[in-house]
């Protein structure tokens, strides 16, 4: 046995590390980013924006400026509190830390992966209620998981990741409403979808929101926030580690995040995209597709293994689930840019013949 192996909690070992597969080389369709680069127009003054920054010195440790640049792209109200991320994978894991050792952590699934791993991270326990065979909340089933467990936690993606669907909206209001947990709606995709919880923030104290810039261009800087009451925030705050939001980060987020009507219209661009992947997919008969709130498409196929691994060759990477029980037949398609779009429905369109 190596001194690791003796020295690390054993049910670390036991997890799997998060993968991220090789993609040089491929047209990149796995992982919910934006296809679009920062516009040749801004490029200079970008960089030269950057030459500017003070390197040499900590962070703004509080990110004010970028807080308020976030404000007005995602129209925040100034009576909310915002707390700000390296990724909402950091504000996950620090809303984990609250918590006392082995509280509940609650969610539905299949969804988002962090929330189970970031949860026996911290050593706290994890509990997965099943979504229906529509990928829908199951009400019923989810009050009563929260009534047997009291879970200090609970995560809801909407729009879900990987199913790519708002969930009924009356259902997660009844779980806002008759749970004692701190209700985490995790808003990454909001850019794309037809609703937000974000009205009604101010109306329960046991909610809030995460979101990120990462899926709307900008999944280089390692930005998302949480929104909640200013009490909320302002303690939570406590467990923020100092200067977590690097300069670059800051500076660039000041700088590219003012462009909203640009942000705006290449999500406009996405979610066009979306319909049409959705229209030339689901005229295929061999495919079942299923409607997305988000930039990407959840496809199942009942030789998802065979089709992921044709693709594959074909240097079009998508994400597979083939060691998910509840999604084996299925793969991820991000919705990328009309080009690259057009290349994956012609290797698909070529493997159905």
């Amino acid at each position: 046995m190596t001194f690791i192996n003796q020295w690390l909690r054993a049910d670390i070992q036991d997890i799997k590390a998060y993968h991220v597969p090789k993609s040089e080389d491929m047209i990149k369709l796995d992982a919910m980013e934006s296809p679009f680069l920062v516009s040749k127009d801004l490029v200079k003054p970008y960089l030269t924006f950057l030459s500017e920054v003070a390197l040499n010195r900590y962070p703004n440790p509080s990110a004010e400026n970028v807080q308020q640049t976030l404000r007005s792209l995602m129209d925040i109200p100034n009576e909310l509190g915002v707390l700000l991320g390296n990724g909402s994978d950091e504000l996950i894991q620090l809303l984990s830390l609250a918590c006392e050792t082995n509280d509940t952590v609650l969610s539905v699934e299949p969804s988002f992966v962090m929330y189970e791993m970031i949860a026996k991270f911290t050593r706290l326990n994890y509990q997965g209620v099943l979504l229906d065979d529509n990928y829908e909340i199951n009400l019923g089933v989810t009050l009563e998981e929260i009534k047997r467990t009291q879970p200090k936690l609970i995560f809801i993606a909407y729009p879900n990741n990987p199913t790519g669907n708002a969930f009924d909206r009356e259902s997660i209001l009844a779980i806002i409403k008759e749970s004692e947990a701190l209700i985490v709606v995790d808003e990454a995709y909001y850019a794309y979808s037809e609703g937000s919880f974000l009205n009604e923030v101010g109306n329960y104290p046991n909610l809030v929101l995460l979101r990120t810039i990462s899926k709307m261009g900008f999944a280089g800087l390692r930005l998302g926030l949480l929104i909640g009451s200013q009490d909320t925030i302002r303690e939570l705050d406590k467990l923020r580690l100092p200067y977590n939001i690097n300069t670059l980060t800051q500076a660039s987020a000041n700088f590219l995040l003012q462009e909203k009507e640009h942000i705006i219209a290449n999500a406009n661009i996405i979610i066009g995209e979306r319909q049409r992947l959705f229209n030339e997919l689901t005229a295929i008969p061999s495919l079942k597709v299923f409607p997305s709130q988000a930039n990407f498409l959840l496809i199942k196929a009942d030789d998802a293994k065979v089709l992921f691994e044709f693709l594959k060759n074909n240097g079009i990477l998508v994400k597979s689930f083939a060691m998910n029980p509840q999604l084996s037949h299925c793969i991820r398609v991000t919705v990328g840019s009309p080009n690259e779009n057009n290349e994956f429905l012609e290797q698909i369109k070529s493997y159905y013949g």
